[in-house]
C-alpha cells in the first residue's frame, strides 16, 4: 500500500534490491570467519506456535549473513577460528516480522531496530507518510503496494507510463483488467513483495487479482469494502488486517449491497456501525469465525493501533526507544505526557466555559474506549474458532509507534487468549507458513540471520520477548546502545 517517491524507477529498482538483501551500516565480519552463537536455548516457532521442540544448550552457525548449522553441542562443531558468542542461560528467537507498518525516518528505522523488528512490511499513505529508503542501518523493508485502483501514492505512481492511470481525484476508482494485469507485472518488477486490495475494489476485480498475485509470488492483503469479506477470503486472500476492518464480514446482504457504489461514504459508516455492535455472542459472528478458521486468510488484528483506547494501556513514550520519535512524524499520536490521546474539538467550542470543554472531550474519549472494546470482545469471538494470526504493529498512527508497538501487538494477542509461543510465531514463523517467505522467521540452516538473544524465556512471558541483550542481522552484531544516538 502505496509509497511516494520522486527516484527514478531503475534508482527504485535499485534501493528496492538493495533492501532485498538487507543493506545497513554494520560491517560485516569477513566471510571466512564465521559467527557461532553458543549455549542458548533456540525457541521453537514453527506449526503455528503448535510445537514446542526448544533447543538447549544449542551452537548456531552463521556464515555470509545466512544460518548453516543448528544443533546440540553433541551434533554440531565449533569452526576453528569462529567468532563465538557465548549465550548461555539466554534463548534465542528469529527477528521479529512487523507486517504492517509505515517507516518515514532514520529515527523510526533505529527504533525497529532497537526492539528488535528486523523485517518490516512496509505501506505508506498519507497517514504514515513515504517510507525512508535511505535509512542506514534499517530493517528489512518488504514493500507493499496497491492493486487495482488509482492511488496518488502508489509505487509505480511517478513513472510517466503510470502517473494519470493512477491519478486519484476526489474517490479512487478501478482499474480496467489490462490496467490492473500491467500494474501487478509492474510493481512485482520494481521487488515489490505483497500487494493491498482496497475498499472500492469490487468482487470479480478481487478474485482475479488474489489468483494474478499469487501466481507471481505477491502475498496479497485484503481491505475489502464494496467485495463482501467471504468473495475475498474464499478467493484465497493471504492476510486481513485491521481489527475494525475484517469484522464487516458479517453484515447482511441488504448493508452489504449499497457498498459496491459506496465503499467509503455513508452505506460504509453504517456497515461498519452494525458490525461493531453485533453482540460477541451472535450466531452469525460464531459462524464468521468458523469460516475464517476453515480457510487460509490469517488475521492481522493491529491492535496496537487501539492499545490507548482499551484497558490497562501505559504510556509508551517512556519506552527508551521513544526518544528516537519525533512526535509529528507520527499521525494521531499519544500525548507524550499522559500516553492518552489528545481529542481536538471544534474551533467554536472555545466559546464555551472550560467545564463543558472538558465534558466534551471525555465524551470523545468515552464513545473510542467502548467502541475499541465492543470490537475487542468481538474479536475474542472470532479467536475461539482459533484462527491463524500474523502480528503487525499498523504503526506510526494513533499511538502506535514503531517498534515499541510491535511488543503491545505481543502482549495483546496473549491478552486474546494466544500462548506466548504462539503470539511469538504471530511475528516470526507464520509469515514463512502463510507467505511463503521461507528466508525468514526461524533459527534454522538456510535462514536470514536475524537473531534476538533474549535473557529470558518468551515462551513464559511474552514481556521477555523485549528483554534482548543481542541483536543480530545479516549475521552482523549490532550495537543495540549506538542505535540509541541518533543524530538529529
Amino acid at each position: 500500500m502505496r509509497l511516494s517517491c520522486n527516484l527514478t524507477s531503475g534508482a527504485l529498482g535499485l534501493l528496492l534490491a538493495a533492501q532485498a538483501a538487507g543493506a545497513q551500516a554494520p560491517s560485516p565480519l569477513s566471510p571466512s570467519v564465521p559467527l557461532v552463537l553458543a549455549g542458548g536455548t533456540v525457541v521453537d516457532v514453527t506449526g503455528w506456535g503448535g510445537s514446542a521442540k526448544d533447543l538447549p544448550d544449542a551452537i548456531v552457525i552463521v556464515r555470509d549473513g545466512r544460518i548453516t548449522d543448528v544443533g546440540s553441542r553433541m551434533a554440531v562443531s565449533i569452526p576453528k577460528g569462529a567468532r563465538v558468542i557465548d549465550c548461555t542461560g539466554k534463548f534465542l528467537i528469529p527477528g521479529l516480522i512487523d507486517g504492517f507498518a509505515g517507516m518515514n525516518s532514520q529515527g523510526q528505522a533505529n527504533a525497529f531496530l532497537y526492539m528488535g523488528v528486523t523485517t518490516v512490511v512496509a505501506v505508506n499513505d498519507a497517514r504514515r507518510g513515504a517510507v525512508d529508503l535511505y535509512a542506514s542501518p534499517t530493517p528489512h523493508l518488504y514493500l507493499m503496494d496497491s492493486a487495482g485502483s488509482t492511488d496518488n501514492w502508489s509505487l509505480l505512481a511517478k513513472r510517466p507510463e503510470w502517473a494519470q492511470k493512477l491519478r486519484q481525484l476526489d474517490h479512487p476508482r478501478e482499474l480496467s483488467p489490462d490496467d490492473s494485469l500491467r500494474q501487478l507485472n509492474d510493481t512485482a518488477r520494481l521487488g515489490t513483495r505483497a500487494v493491498w486490495l482496497g475498499h472500492n475494489l469490487t468482487a470479480a476485480n478481487v478474485q482475479w487479482i488474489i489468483a494474478r498475485a499469487h501466481q507471481i509470488g505477491l502475498a496479497t492483503y485484503g481491505e475489502f469494502v464494496a467485495t463482501p469479506y467471504r468473495v475475498g477470503v474464499e478467493a484465497g486472500v493471504d492476510a486481513l488486517p485491521h481489527m475494525g476492518r475484517y469484522e464487516l464480514g458479517v453484515i447482511p446482504d441488504e448493508l452489504e449491497r449499497p457498498l459496491v457504489e459506496d465503499s467509503d461514504g455513508t452505506a460504509a459508516t453504517t456497515a461498519y456501525d452494525y458490525a461493531e455492535r453485533l453482540p460477541p455472542t451472535d450466531l452469525h459472528l460464531r459462524a464468521y469465525a468458523r469460516f475464517l478458521a476453515a480457510h487460509h486468510a490469517a488475521l492481522m488484528p493491529t491492535f496496537s493501533i487501539d492499545f490507548t483506547r482499551l484497558p490497562s494501556h501505559r504510556n509508551l513514550w517512556k519506552e527508551p526507544a521513544a526518544a528516537l520519535l519525533n512526535p509529528a512524524r507520527v499521525f494521531e499520536p499519544a500525548n507524550r505526557a499522559t500516553g492518552e490521546i489528545d481529542y481536538p474539538l471544534a474551533s467554536w467550542t472555545r466559546r464555551l466555559p472550560a467545564t463543558a470543554q472538558r465534558y466534551m472531550v471525555e465524551s470523545q474519549r468515552k464513545k473510542a474506549e467502548q467502541s475499541a472494546l465492543r470490537l475487542w470482545r468481538i474479536n475474542e469471538t472470532l479467536f475461539a474458532a482459533f484462527p491463524h494470526y500474523l502480528a503487525a504493529s499498523g504503526a506510526p498512527v494513533q499511538g502506535a509507534l514503531p517498534g515499541i508497538s510491535m511488543h503491545t501487538e505481543l502482549e495483546l494477542l496473549v491478552r486474546l487468549g494466544l500462548s506466548p509461543r504462539e503470539a511469538l510465531a504471530a511475528a516470526t514463523n507464520n509469515y514463512s507458513l502463510q507467505f511463503g517467505w521461507n528466508e525468514l522467521g526461524q533459527i534454522a540452516p538456510g535462514r536470514r540471520a536475524d537473531i534476538l538473544v533474549v535473557d529470558g524465556d518468551p515462551t513464559q512471558n511474552i514481556w521477555n520477548a523485549r528483554r534482548i541483550s543481542g541483536l543480530i542481522m545479516d549475521g552482523n552484531l549490532i550495537d543495540r546502545n549506538a542505535l540509541l544516538n541518533l543524530r538529529h
